[in-house]
């Protein structure tokens, strides 16, 4: 079973050694870099939440949602909207369900709207990234046409 938990001294050192393959690495920050930016956000008007992704009681992988501001270019729908900025299952649980999973509990909580109301959220991705665009796509992300960052853009109507 997939939860999504706050990151805790007692995690902290789990989440930060969590690793995508190498062929991965140019698509995500690590998740050290991940709660950084976290801290320079809250301390400058954003509202991120990160979050441990956990299959029962290992730690697996790694998101950080945003709303509003991602301290990056944004495109035109941010505005009042959430963002799926990073998102990874470590290089040992990869192809078991996990991702999906994940998504499923992301959207949960993007949907709860806890930082304030949104008619979209998006996520922006590689366009080599063929995994990710196919498991965004399954959930109903479809691109709009803008790309930020040298990223393509993936929206869905919440």
């Amino acid at each position: 079973m997939i939860t999504l938990r706050k990151i805790t001294l007692e995690n902290r050192r789990a989440i930060f050694n969590l690793e995508v393959s190498e062929e991965q690495r140019r698509y995500v920050a690590s998740n050290l870099s991940s709660v950084a930016s976290c801290y320079v956000l809250a301390t400058n008007g954003g509202h991120p939440f990160p979050f441990a992704i956990y299959a029962d009681e290992q730690p697996v992988g790694f998101v950080m949602l945003t709303y509003k501001i991602t301290g990056y270019e944004l495109p035109t729908i941010a505005e009042d909207s959430y963002c799926i900025l990073r998102l990874m299952i470590d290089k040992h649980y990869q192809n078991r369900g996990y991702g999906r999973e994940a998504m499923t509990k992301i959207l949960e909580f993007v949907r709860s709207f806890p930082a304030g109301p949104a008619k979209y959220c998006w996520i922006p991705y590689n366009a080599d990234n063929l995994p990710a665009k196919k498991l965004y796509e399954s959930f109903g992300f479809r691109e709009n046409g803008e790309i930020c960052n040298d990223e393509h853009i993936n929206v869905l109507r919440l």
